[in-house]
């Protein structure tokens, strides 16, 4: 039996009245699996095709773009509020909520009754007096969601966190008792081993920042860079934080004056920086690569000395920063970056030639070595237009190998996450679970596969009482 009731009415997309065109210019952001959903939903006791695994018990959230007003000027992928779609699984039951974060930007807008603030295409200020204490740039949260020291943070990297519930409801903005000042990136890192969770900011300069297990900012680390550059991801190990300085030149007063927030500048090159965890900016050491960029790393780890970081690498930046490029898929395919410290250089090897993104791995082994990564991928192997993924790829890093299970005809999926499976001994005791969609009838699973069995496809598929639209990052949280 599936009890789905509407949460909210909602305000209909679409119905901005602020000030530009009368209709909101075409975006291949805007329809089909894309498309925003107009309100909140909370679902019960879903339908279960095969079998949810015994072990399997907590909650997987994932985080998306989803405007709640539609502006009347051109969007990008990147600018909607943040959604959160939760799927909880307790004792072989399902159930499904979704959220807004309701930012004091979306809260500003609910009362205009329009969307008030610009976005990638379309820098612009909201009118103080329509948005108060709100200010001039919305945090939408929109970009991953995480839980440490007992609290669920929404993550985008150009604001601080925000604070949500287990059910989802929106607390509001979290600084860490004062202490964070400026951003917090979208991609932290949690040391398993130590409990502390390593982010950073690159929004005004680059800063890293070093959280206590219990939660509390002790460290605040700023590193000096040659050109404001975006950072959109790091890596962080037993020892080490591991930065990349590649050639994304940000240029907000251009943007402001009618050009491309960033551009692609290859000239300038591309470095990894490798910093002590307990050192400072002085420490860090600069090694040069190919010219090269980054969007999510797998993992990183200490061999001896050598840094070892795997992440999806890029030969350009494909973000659509600039409004007249058009839309490309991701471009990245597994690489192994290797930098001997004790040598002073550093190099790379693919790992792959199949192209993809959002690499996972079983947190559990996050800042320490880890044999397996799973990654999103095509089965064309080459970019397809935007993130239609359809093909799930294990790797197994210690033996050169991969296996790969590719969904049916016209599906997409998006990130999926491992789920661990806390009885078990080895590194793929667990699950990976996410969300896949059928692009024609535009219906949303939720799926979870067995990831010592990758190649045999899921163990169980669970219909969604509503398409989940395309999204960012996600995290399984175990039951406590």
């Amino acid at each position: 039996m599936t009890d789905a009731t509407t949460t909210t009415a909602g305000t209909k997309v679409g119905t901005s009245t602020a000030t530009g065109p009368a209709a909101t210019p075409a975006s291949p952001w805007l329809s089909g699996y894309y498309a925003p959903v107009p309100d909140e939903l909370d679902a019960a006791d879903l339908p279960v095709q095969g079998r949810i695994p015994a072990g399997l018990e907590g909650s997987y959230l994932r985080n998306g773009a989803n405007p709640k007003f539609l502006p009347p000027w051109r969007y990008h992928l990147f600018d909607g509020d943040g959604m959160l779609h939760g799927v909880t699984v307790a004792g072989g039951r399902i159930s499904y909520r979704n959220r807004w974060i309701r930012s004091a930007g979306l809260a500003a807008e609910e009362r205009a009754g329009r969307a008030l603030y610009g976005g990638f295409y379309h820098p612009a200020f909201p009118d103080p007096s329509l948005v108060g204490d709100a200010g001039g740039m919305k945090n939408t949260a929109n970009t991953h969601v995480i839980r440490h020291a007992g609290r669920i943070l929404a993550l985008m990297e150009a604001a601080k966190p925000t604070e949500v519930t287990p059910e989802l409801e929106t607390v509001g903005e979290w600084d860490f008792g004062g202490r964070l000042t400026g951003a917090f990136s979208a991609h932290p890192k949690i040391d398993p081993a130590t409990g502390e969770m390593i982010s950073f900011s690159w929004v005004g300069g680059i800063t890293v920042y070093v959280v206590s297990p219990t939660g509390e900012l002790v460290r605040q680390v700023p590193v000096d860079l040659p050109a404001p550059v975006m950072m959109h991801d790091f890596a962080v190990t037993a020892r080490h934080v591991v930065l990349l300085d590649a050639p994304v030149v940000m240029d907000f007063a251009g943007w402001f004056a009618g050009g491309p927030m960033g551009t692609w500048q290859p000239e300038r090159g591309t470095r990894i920086g490798v910093m002590p965890r307990d050192g400072d900016g002085t420490d860090v050491r600069w090694f040069e690569v190919p010219t090269s960029w980054v969007a999510h790393f797998l993992n990183a780890y200490d061999d001896g000395d050598r840094v070892v970081v795997d992440a999806c690498r890029m030969d350009r930046l494909n973000f659509m920063l600039d409004p007249d490029d058009p839309p490309t898929g991701a471009e990245g395919v597994l690489t192994r970056f290797t930098i001997d410290l004790a040598a002073g250089r550093a190099g790379f090897e693919a790992l792959d030639d199949r192209c993809g993104d959002f690499p996972r791995v079983n947190d559990d082994r996050a800042c320490h070595p880890h044999r397996y990564g799973y990654v999103a991928c095509y089965s064309t192997g080459d970019p397809q237009p935007g993130g239609e993924f359809d093909l799930v790829v294990k790797y197994d890093l210690e033996r050169g190998t991969s296996e790969a299970y590719r969904f049916g005809p016209g599906e997409t999926i998006g990130e999926l996450v491992f789920a661990p499976d806390h009885d078990g001994r080895a590194e793929d005791d667990g699950w990976l679970v996410g969300f896949a969609t059928d692009l024609a009838r535009l219906e949303t699973d939720f799926v979870v596969l067995d990831a010592r069995d990758v190649g045999a496809g899921p163990v169980a598929r669970v219909r969604m009482p509503r398409r989940v639209p395309f999204g960012f990052h996600g995290s399984w949280l175990p039951a406590t």
